[in-house]
């Protein structure tokens, strides 16, 4: 098929298989004859894969949409697929390779395929439509794009992208806030036996790993197990990132929760940023970790907030709120990109880093390393310091590499990894859809 170009469906169900040679993510959009959404339950991807008639789903090397003709309310005209870059390839489809959808009937017989051509700065892409023509439905070729991304095409067709309200400013303090909070004495805890130990000395098994520093803490809430490991004593509810469980004992329940929310899920999707989360209930021990980072504690006292790239949060209590926000002035340099988590309330989270760090309190001009930066008070500013000059020499590769900084002002701590990488292993925080978190469109959704 050639753009404009529409064909009979003489199957009342149809496949669409979109295809691309970068990572994207589809959707399908119900319309209404005004070329818009009836509601929220109008769009269809991984983490809302249904409606009436539309089903999506993933067959690994396609993300496809069914479409039921005969279920379809009557009140929808067309359903459009979609497909958008999720944050973790090409910043553009004119560097993403072949995008194509191919229309199948119920029973696997080819209908049509169309290759998007001349796509060039457009971020996401309207591949076709499957659309009423009074009693019958055909399927056009569109390959209509939006430089303005999956906001521009979620607008466009009536999903309202709600943006957090502003904040109003932290008060200023006369010291920087301090971090981390002194921590109050933990009770004392009795060794906890192993069944397998006899308590005479002597028995059939013995080790240095039955001895109390191994022996898990007994306070409640969020806990430091260790230095890699943090340990919940669970009698109500935690949030935590998905897939970080790696033991629990008593009665618990996991639930997976996606963005939290259909206006951050978008924000996440568009920005590529955001946290996978499942909420967990009941009463027991859960113990937490992400592929042996080490962890941190920060009690928010609701005086200022907490920026935080999504990949390095690991749990946290249900009283804070959070909400992924542009980072202003310090464009795409940073672990997380343009934007962050921003944590606020009171209640307790616990981060991770890709070894120990070092905290810096920021009274005057504070640098740090885009990559290295974790965390920091929200009430400073940031922004972007260029250190090599660009000329003949960088163009050469005679570079310091160490081009861009961040620049922190104000009065608060920046937390800073000795790693410029962002953390790694299977539950880390941003990309794809499925593979975590934050990128792309429904992008991460938060974890599909």
């Amino acid at each position: 098929m050639s753009p404009g170009e529409n064909l009979p469906l003489g199957s009342s169900t149809v496949r669409v298989a979109v295809r691309s040679a970068s990572p994207v993510n589809t959707s399908a959009l119900l319309l209404t004859a005004n070329g818009r959404v009836r509601s929220d339950a109008d769009f269809v991807f991984y983490n809302q894969p249904t409606a009436r008639g539309v089903r999506y789903h993933d067959e690994g090397s396609a993300d496809v949409i069914t479409v039921d003709t005969t279920a379809v309310d009557r009140d929808i005209e067309m359903i459009a697929i979609t497909a958008s870059l999720d944050g973790t390839g090409p910043q553009s489809f004119a560097t993403a390779g072949a995008l194509s959808a191919t229309v199948t009937d119920a029973s696997g017989t080819g209908v049509a395929e169309f290759v998007v051509p001349g796509l060039t700065s457009e971020t996401a892409v309207v591949c076709l439509e499957v659309y009423r023509r009074a009693d019958a439905w055909k399927v056009r070729a569109l390959g209509q794009g939006y430089d303005t991304g999956l906001a521009g095409l979620a607008t466009a067709f009536g999903i309202t992208v709600d943006d957090p309200e502003p904040e109003p400013a932290a008060p200023r303090v006369a010291d920087p806030q301090p971090w981390p909070p002194t921590p109050s004495p933990p009770a004392a805890a009795s060794p906890v036996p192993n069944p397998a130990v006899p308590s005479h000395p002597g028995g059939p098994m013995q080790s240095e790993l039955f001895t109390p520093a191994h022996a898990e803490v007994q306070t409640r809430g969020i806990q430091k197990q260790g230095s890699k490991m943090c340990r919940v004593g669970l009698d109500g509810e935690i949030m935590a990132r998905q897939g970080s469980m790696v033991a629990y004992q008593g009665n618990l329940h996991f639930e997976g929760l996606g963005a939290g929310g259909f206006g951050r899920m978008m924000r996440q999707a568009m920005t590529g940023e955001g946290v996978p989360l499942m909420k967990v209930t009941g009463r027991g021990d859960l113990f937490l970790a992400d592929n042996a980072c080490e962890v941190h504690l920060i009690d928010l006292d609701g005086s200022d907030g907490l920026t935080i790239n999504g990949a390095n949060v690991l749990a946290f209590e249900p009283s804070l709120q959070y909400n992924v926000e542009r980072m202003h002035g310090a464009g795409s340099m940073s672990n997380a990109g343009m934007f962050n988590c921003v944590f606020r309330g009171r209640g307790r989270i616990a981060i991770t880093t890709n070894g120990t760090p070092v905290v810096l309190n920021v009274a005057g001009d504070t640098f740090a390393d885009p990559q290295a930066a974790v965390a920091w008070s929200s009430s400073l500013q940031t922004s972007v310091k260029t250190n090599d000059s660009f000329g003949m020499g960088t163009i050469m590769g005679r570079s310091t590499g160490e081009r861009f900084t961040l620049a922190f002002g104000g009065q608060g701590f920046v937390v800073v990894q000795p790693s410029e990488q962002p953390p790694g292993g299977f539950i880390g925080g941003t990309g794809k859809g499925q593979d975590a978190g934050v990128g792309g469109m429904l992008g991460g959704f938060l974890g599909r």
